[in-house]
């Protein structure tokens, strides 16, 4: 392939993110506005906040936790076996995100607790581990925001015994825009798409999401719990302060 088709590749796809990140821009404000002010309404009464996303979907939780610029109050409901790909062999966390009962196991002994806020990440929502831990979650007392692609709801079957998607069991729902698929490019010499954009535009949508519950809570005369980077002068003692101040709703500090 020339080096002028590598450079047509690599433009195509960054259009095609971009063009994502705008559709979610005009087309999900409302809903990234209520899922701020869901968060900053949680902060304010003194709720936790957690993020889960299982296998790649872990990565835009993960960017949540421990963030600099980000809300230090967020935590990651890590789930072994699915945190991003930690398992050998890889597609062992694909099946068990299709597990039965696992998501009410993992609830059970964690610290979630009513008053807390739980995002949840599945591009498909169509297994059985988002689904059952939105279900149970809110069952809890927990508020849910839900970050999936609602394409997937009519354009697949559901994978869990409740015969529904993610988006159906949420306090707010995000959808990501992103095709069922995922991948955005394709090429008459290449037999499958390629080129995923789930992760970049995922991420981008939650943090769009936390800089309107940090501006939501300084309207209200609270300041944001927010942390500053280690390597800029200061930081690590300003993290402190706010891990000091915050320390029963950190949890990824135990």
């Amino acid at each position: 392939m020339s080096d002028r088709s590598d450079h047509e590749l690599a433009a195509r796809f960054l259009d095609a993110a971009i063009g994502l990140l705008e559709r979610v821009r005009d087309e999900e404000a409302d809903a990234v506005r209520a899922a701020g002010t869901l968060l900053a309404d949680t902060v304010a009464a003194g709720g936790r906040l957690f993020a889960f996303g299982a296998g790649h979907s872990s990565l835009p939780a993960q960017d949540l936790v421990y963030r600099s610029g980000g809300l230090a109050l967020v935590n990651l409901l890590a789930v072994p076996g699915l945190v991003g790909v930690d398992v050998m062999p890889a597609t062992l966390g694909s099946a068990l995100e299709r597990v039965d009962g696992l998501a009410s196991t993992v609830l059970d002994t964690s610290p979630l607790r009513a008053g807390d806020a739980l995002v949840i990440i599945s591009l498909s929502g169509r297994n059985a581990l988002p689904v059952e831990m939105a279900l149970k979650a809110r069952a809890l007392g927990v508020k849910v925001i839900g970050v999936t692609s609602v394409a997937y709801a009519s354009e697949t079957t559901p994978r869990n015994p409740t015969g529904t998607f993610l988006k159906d069991h949420c306090d707010v729902v995000l959808d990501s825009k992103i095709a069922v698929g995922d991948a955005v490019l394709t090429l008459d010499s290449v037999p499958a798409p390629f080129a995923p954009a789930s992760t970049v535009v995922t991420s981008a949508l939650l943090q769009a999401v936390m800089a309107t519950a940090a501006g939501s809570l300084a309207d209200r005369g609270i300041e944001p719990p927010l942390l500053r980077s280690g390597n800029v002068d200061g930081g690590h003692d300003w993290n402190r302060r706010v891990m000091d101040e915050y320390g029963d709703r950190i949890f990824y500090r135990r």
